[in-house]
């Protein structure tokens, strides 16, 4: 395989700009659906989406099962649907996607949507089933970094997603491959099929480069960030929750990466992906340019550190080391199979049952978010 090269992270011209404000709002569960209508209003939601457009609800289901800050939670859901609702944006569609190590069907269950989607009258699309959405060429008008080269067939994104209004639903947590994930890499599932895993060797320039095929799509991009339970150590999903009563609002994708990143304890533009984008003009991401509105969060600084897991170690192996030369016979062959059960069994069959789900079960006893989350419908989970 010849590995692609990064091109020249040269500032992008004529993509849409927007504000570099972040909103970041103290919370509670008693206050959280209108302090989420509240933020949403703060951050310039009515001028930032295209009232006219439909509006595509993005959530972020890292792990079908609902570990704390691996997954959209279901007042994020509640309330940016409210505040979509109140500010005259009615027609809403949530899409999902499933992964090496998701189950999208049980993880909107799981983690308490779908009663939400039935409450709302908010219909569900998923980007895996035809019926739903086409996946067909688009050639971006924007230099790619790397995609057209790791696609050289060309690259394929959901019909459904075209003139559209987009709001993404990440949480604020720490990644194993980019150090913090949020805003920028929600759209990773959305916009990349099921062999997204091609691009995981260049998964930096590859959030890059969504977020520019994003701008030239959609008419409109937001995010909701849920900062009220946040994942320190190894993300996205086997972390250390903790509680932080935090919730983020803002037009700048690139912006509100950067202010999760900075309370997090890391350097913002020592982060690949937000460094590039920065320099590529699709937002800010240099903290001393970005206006935060609300909490004073200058001096915060959690500390969190990624640290590894089996999966890092793995992912390590085989997406940085010289071994990525061999990546077309690992991720483009019957091969492949080998690695997705290996992820499975990791996490489904040893991390959930022998110690994910009892971090959950304590989260819920002594959490106030804990609780708030099993007011909602209740689920079984085995």
């Amino acid at each position: 395989m010849i590995l692609p090269q990064p091109k020249s992270p040269s500032r992008v011209t004529g993509l849409p700009t927007v504000d570099p404000t972040v909103v970041v709002i103290k919370t509670s569960p008693g206050t959280v659906l209108e302090d989420i209508q509240r933020g949403i209003e703060q951050a310039g939601i009515a001028s930032t989406l295209d009232p006219k457009a439909t509006t595509i609800l993005k959530d972020n289901i890292s792990w079908h099962f609902p570990f704390p800050a691996a997954n959209s939670t279901p007042w994020q859901m509640e309330g940016t649907i409210q505040g979509l609702r109140k500010n005259g944006f009615d027609d809403l569609v949530c899409v999902q996607n499933k992964t090496v190590v998701t189950d999208a069907f049980k993880g909107e269950d799981l983690n308490k949507y779908v009663p939400l989607f039935r409450k709302y009258n908010v219909p569900v699309k998923f980007n895996f089933k035809d019926e739903d959405m086409r996946w067909i060429e688009f050639k971006p008008k924007t230099p790619m970094l790397v995609l057209d080269q790791i696609y050289p067939e060309g690259i394929r994104i959901p019909d459904l997603f075209f003139g559209k209004n987009i709001v993404h639903l990440p949480t604020v947590k720490c990644h194993i491959y980019t150090t913090t994930t949020g805003a920028m890499k929600n759209a990773f599932g959305g916009l990349l099929s099921t062999y997204r895993h091609y691009t995981h060797s260049w998964i930096h320039e590859t959030l890059v480069d969504l977020l520019a095929i994003q701008k030239e799509i959609h008419t409109g991009i937001f995010a909701v960030m849920d900062g009220t339970t946040v994942g320190n150590g190894p993300g996205p999903r086997t972390m250390y929750p903790e509680e932080k009563n935090l919730i983020l609002f803002s037009a700048d994708q690139v912006a509100i990466d950067a202010v999760a990143a900075k309370m997090m304890g890391f350097d913002p533009l020592s982060i690949k992906y937000i460094k590039l984008a920065h320099e590529r003009g699709l937002g800010c991401g240099d903290p001393r340019s970005i206006k935060v509105v609300g909490e004073d969060i200058s001096n915060v600084n959690w500390k969190f550190s990624v640290g590894d897991n089996v999966a890092s170690f793995a992912g390590d192996l085989l997406w940085f080391s010289p071994l990525r030369r061999f990546q077309n016979i690992f991720f483009r062959t019957p091969l492949v199979h080998f690695f997705i059960l290996g992820s499975e069994a990791y996490h489904d069959y040893y991390r959930w049952p022998m110690k994910d789900r009892w971090v959950f079960n304590r989260w819920l006893r002594s959490s106030q978010w804990g609780k708030l989350f099993a007011s909602y419908e209740p689920r079984t989970l085995s």
